[in-house]
């Protein structure tokens, strides 16, 4: 029999209790039966939805949008040139491709093809999706590709010339797995993969880290770190720096814990930092970000603290560190770019950017702010690692299409290269902050974009997006497709800041862990009814949206407080939570969830399980669940599972499952396209 609502002794004993599924045959992703059940709820999901007169406009634009040359080419130094990776109408599957700094500061930059993905799947018989390139330091003459079949998380890795324009005979290469791989030297790789029996852990992550050296098979790579089986992963990152080169080891024993080991004279010694912290390496200085206190050196540092230290004074003892960070009430460290004589920090103010540059010296560390639009959302990085004190500024918000700077230390003016259209007509929005007081008196932030001067009559057709996980923020950004799809329509768009995200530092995340997780839940409801109390909505016209976590956030939604919603989408979710630990890389969120086989967490995780706390006599508002067959991160059975008991149940639900496309759900732009038309065309439908 399904679990009904469970909460204390009754969950502890239903964790005692071997509990019948009958939808676990959903669970066998690429079974005949499962996918025969998966087309035949695609029918009808597209045979309603594809006839929807908002279905046909919104598709035709949004593949526009994702297709036009116009977009923004973002670019990556390696070496003299600047790379970028471009998927449009022709180039379906997407081209590598270089250029140099003086073409890409013009309007049409002239561009070398590098790699074809479309020839090369074409040649291969394979359906390549790019996953990225790992390029070798300092001639950047060699590159480890990967690509993956198909757009899930594992990988094929290749080597790849630069000069050459091809792949390397009997180069490194690894087999499909979800492998990590980084160059150490000219001839030397690090490699976290698959090695079979007892190579990977309960997550489906590397145990283990081997030396591969070039012209040995890989079966012969040296094992240098082995991690224990119940660890998240183990991975190796070289950081080369101001001629300075650390080579490091990662072992993740849960998503936020873990530990570091450099290799010094020869050997891996582990770092004595906090296990909840984050190092980095510029120059000469080890860089600790914080996530809880840490008591050293005198000091009692907050969690939310960057702090920097000589590498070679910290490996002789010394634990004098420097601040370089301090977090606020509402403020927190967002980014962090090391250019060559200087770090730049990215800093959330109330979920606004703020960016500060600090430059060591004779008398410690200087900070000063650096100019940059008060509005929206801030991204910053280096233009070429720390080899010149460049970086690219990207400047974005709900209504302003997303600019990109060239901007440096030289104190000239910011050079601005390139720049969004207006995807949309903004005419007439405006964007408005408002916080509302969730249950237990936290003040929770939300973004509210929409006409101005909106009658507040509870009849505007709202779409309330959410995530609230893993540290997380939602920052605004300027959307084409929610713009051109649903602003320009006439909808108003929120975005909640609940807790789990990052928006206010470590602290905001971990105030919604594990047995703390229903605040998260908490603060979404307080969002949905202050837009309801304001008058701006009415459950009738308001709707819901998230994806991965957020699917788990829909799924609470749907199933704690269905009256006060119209419609819900619910994309590549967590549902099952008594099962998400033994489904692909679900081992790995037992930091943020819990473990449902130990029965006292059991008992507060089955409070807020979708799939167990379904109902047949509920009234649910109507439910679009979306996942991908290849999602090798959050198991399609979630959705699948859901759908399939409610239907059971009696309930009306549509399901849509793209066969491509990994986590992200769509594995080109037709595919994606097609993905969120359906999604809107079925909110137009219920929520006008």
């Amino acid at each position: 029999m399904a679990v009904s609502v469970l909460g204390g002794a009754s969950a502890v004993r239903a964790a005692e209790r071997v509990v019948e599924d009958p939808y676990l045959w959903l669970e066998a992703v690429d079974d005949a039966k499962a996918l025969d059940w998966v087309r035949a709820g695609n029918a009808v999901s597209t045979r309603e939805l594809e006839a929807s007169p908002d279905f046909a406009p919104i598709h035709d634009r949004l593949l526009t949008i994702l297709d036009s040359e116009a977009r923004i080419p973002y670019v990556t130094k390696i070496g003299d040139r600047y790379y970028n990776f471009w998927r449009d109408a022709k180039q379906v599957r997407g081209v590598w491709r270089r250029t140099t700094l003086e073409e890409y500061a013009k309007a049409e930059p002239a561009w070398e093809t590098v790699l074809d993905l479309d020839a090369l799947a074409a040649a291969e018989h394979d359906n390549w999706v790019w996953k990225g390139a790992e390029c070798r330091y300092p001639d950047y003459q060699r590159c480890l590709l990967q690509l993956s079949r198909g757009g899930g998380d594992a990988v094929v890795v290749r080597e790849f010339d630069l000069v050459e324009k091809a792949f390397v005979a009997d180069g490194f290469a690894t087999p499909e797995a979800k492998t990590e791989i980084t160059w150490a030297g000219r001839d030397r790789v690090y490699v976290a993969s698959d090695f079979g029996p007892r190579s990977l852990t309960g997550s489906g992550y590397p145990r283990t880290v081997r030396e591969w050296r070039r012209g040995t098979p890989l079966a012969e790579a040296v094992e240098v770190f082995a991690g224990a089986t119940d660890d998240v992963a183990s991975s190796a990152v070289v950081i080369d720096s101001a001629g300075q080169h650390h080579e490091l080891i990662r072992r993740t024993t849960t998503f936020y814990s873990g530990e570091y080991w450099l290799k010094v004279d020869g050997v891996f010694q582990r770092l004595a930092v906090p296990d909840d912290a984050q190092v980095g390496f510029w120059r000469d200085q080890l860089t600790v970000e914080l996530r809880s206190d840490w008591a050293i050196g005198g000091k009692v540092h907050p969690g939310g603290a960057l702090l920097a230290i000589g590498v070679a004074e910290f490996l002789a003892g010394q634990r004098d560190f420097a601040t370089l960070y301090t977090p606020g009430p509402r403020k927190s460290l967002s980014g962090l770019a090391g250019l060559q004589s200087a770090l730049i920090v990215n800093e959330l103010d109330n979920v606004r950017s703020r960016l500060y540059l600090l430059k060591p010296g004779r008398d410690g560390w200087s900070r000063t702010p650096i100019e940059a639009p008060a509005f929206g959302a801030l991204g910053v990085s280096a233009v070429d690692d720390d080899s010149s004190d460049d970086y690219w500024l990207t400047v974005t918000d709900f209504l302003t299409p997303t600019t990109l700077y060239r901007a440096g230390l030289d104190g000239g003016a910011a050079q601005r290269l390139k720049a969004l259209p207006a995807y949309f007509d903004a005419s007439g929005l405006e964007i408005v902050q408002h916080q509302v007081t969730s249950k237990d008196g936290t003040r929770v932030p939300y973004f509210q974009v929409s006409r101005k001067g909106l009658k507040l009559d509870g009849r505007n057709p709202t779409l309330l997006y959410g995530y609230g996980g893993f540290e997380v923020s939602m920052l605004p950004s300027y959307g084409a497709g929610v713009g051109a799809s649903w602003l320009e329509r006439g909808g108003v768009y929120v975005l909640a800041n609940i807790r789990g995200g990052g928006e206010f530092g470590p602290a905001w995340h971990q105030a919604a862990l594990k047995q703390d997780r229903q605040r998260a839940f908490d603060d979404f409801i307080a969002i949905a009814e202050n837009l309801i109390g304001r008058g701006v909505t009415s459950p009738p016209h308001l709707g819901i949206q998230g994806g991965s976590n957020g699917g788990l956030l829909m799924g609470v939604m749907l199933t704690q407080r269905p009256e006060l919603f119209g419609a819900v989408v619910c994309q590549v979710p967590l549902l099952d939570m008594r099962r998400y630990h033994r489904l692909l890389a679900g081992a790995s969120w037992i930091g943020e969830y819990g473990n449902p086989d130990l029965p006292e967490e059991w008992a507060w995780i089955a409070r807020y399980s979708p799939y167990q706390n379904l109902k047949a006599d509920a009234k649910y508002p109507r439910v679009l669940f979306t996942t991908s067959t290849r999602d090798d991160r959050v198991h399609p059975g979630h959705a699948r599972k859901m759908a399939a008991r409610m239907a059971e149940q009696g309930h009306d639900v549509l399901y849509y499952e793209n066969i491509e496309g990994g986590h992200g759900g769509a594995a080109n732009n037709p595919q994606l396209a097609r993905m969120t038309a359906l999604a809107y065309a079925f909110l137009w439908r219920h929520l006008r």
